[in-house]
């Protein structure tokens, strides 16, 4: 059986490896015996076993997981924990690895008198920029009790609006996936069977049946490589939208020219600003940066465009917060009233807190009015096709019983 352990040198070294033994207590003799103090020490999953739980995503840190850590880290240092013992505790409580091993590094960086911001940094995959700095910023303030409270909060707030747009597309994204499978049956092997009864048995249809023949015919030959070509697409495609910022800013274009996805696309990305930027101002960073994170994190090409230039052509510049904000036409009049106001009133932090929850709720009625635009689009384009083969068949056989 295998083991995989975590332990210091006696110069605060660490030191990982496997070790084969029958139990944890041999391979802890282990470690003594070479002067090693262990860390942690856990079973190695081999085979079947090893896949199921990679399958589970037990190496995969999700937003629920930052939720509960940051929600026990906060409560843990407002009951007067200090972190290391904070840190032990949640080592104990916590049953999925990747967790246990992410708290395993952060204990070593304290033990260390490494930064504890350090181990979420290196985690740039998992944990944002957003979290990371304010993390950072709350070290640095001796306020990581609120800095941890917030993130719960905002944290919440954020997987609430995922799983509302999760759960206003479930029902199209079912819907057009399972028009298109049956398309692909009609087209790809009904039609050309039915085209080649009748072009074979010698009977001429009328034109339209034979464009439709024509189409079943040459996804009967080609089907294959259009199939493994579309596959091939959708993965350059997906490469480009991550890589490549041009492409990026081409596909906003085009949402941006669909009406209602525009608006429910515009209204995600202003609650994301608002919420991520009051966090960062509340937790005392200085504007600029904030807007520089902020600009990263909210997911949208325009608006990281226009914050960046809030940014950089803006209050760096000299111009009031107000002053920039109003310059850039991607955001309402009304918001950049409520922060011209705020600023003066300097609490702009509070003013954003409370533009973030107004727009999360207005996602929910514009998701609605989307899906609802959307739903007798789809229905509508599938009954076309649908029928179209319906007709194409049904008017030669009809021409065929004339004829008798």
């Amino acid at each position: 059986m295998k083991y995989k352990y975590t332990a210091t040198q006696e110069s605060g070294e660490v030191v990982e490896s496997e070790l084969d033994a029958k139990t944890v207590p041999e391979v802890l003799a282990f470690l003594t015996s070479r002067g090693l103090k262990p860390v942690s020490v856990k079973k190695i999953d081999e085979g079947f076993l090893k896949i199921f739980k990679m399958s589970l995503g037990s190496g995969k840190i999700t937003v629920a997981d930052q939720i509960f850590l940051s929600k026990y880290l906060a409560l843990m240092l407002r009951i007067g924990t200090n972190l290391l013992q904070a840190i032990n505790i949640l080592i104990e409580d916590f049953k999925k690895s990747s967790i246990r091993e992410f708290l395993t590094q952060v204990r070593t960086n304290l033990e260390r008198g490494q930064p504890f911001y350090l181990a979420f940094a290196n985690q740039p995959r998992t944990f944002s920029q957003v979290y990371i700095n304010l993390v950072k910023a709350g070290e640095a303030s001796g306020n990581l009790e609120e800095v941890f409270q917030n993130l719960t909060d905002s944290l919440t707030k954020e997987k609430k609006l995922t799983d509302q747009v999760k759960g206003a597309l479930t029902y199209p994204i079912i819907l057009l996936v399972t028009s298109f499978v049956i398309l692909f049956f009609l087209i790809m092997f009904a039609l050309p069977k039915i085209a080649k009864v009748f072009l074979d048995g010698g009977f001429q249809p009328p034109l339209f049946s034979r464009i439709i023949f024509g189409v079943g015919l040459f996804f009967g030959n080609f089907g294959g490589y259009i199939f493994v070509a579309l596959i091939l697409s959708g993965i350059v495609l997906t490469y480009l939208y991550k890589a490549s910022f041009t492409f990026k800013t081409f596909v906003f274009d085009i949402v941006r020219g669909i009406p209602v996805v525009k608006e429910v696309v515009r209204k995600i990305a202003l609650q994301r600003f608002a919420a991520t930027l009051s966090s960062l101002v509340k937790a005392g960073m200085p504007l600029v940066q904030s807007l520089e994170i902020t600009a990263d994190a909210v997911g949208n090409v325009e608006l990281h465009s226009a914050l960046m230039r809030i940014a950089h052509e803006g209050i760096s510049k000299g111009l009031t917060v107000g002053e920039a904000f109003s310059r850039e036409p991607f955001f309402p009049q009304t918001v950049v009233n409520l922060i011209s106001i705020s600023e003066r009133a300097g609490h702009i932090e509070e003013v954003l807190q409370t533009l973030a929850e107004f727009y999360a709720g207005d996602v929910d009625g514009s998701l609605k009015t989307m899906v609802s635009f959307l739903e007798p689009i789809l229905l509508l384009f599938i009954g076309s096709v649908v029928g179209a083969i319906a007709l194409s068949v049904i008017i030669p056989i009809y021409q065929l019983t004339s004829q008798f």
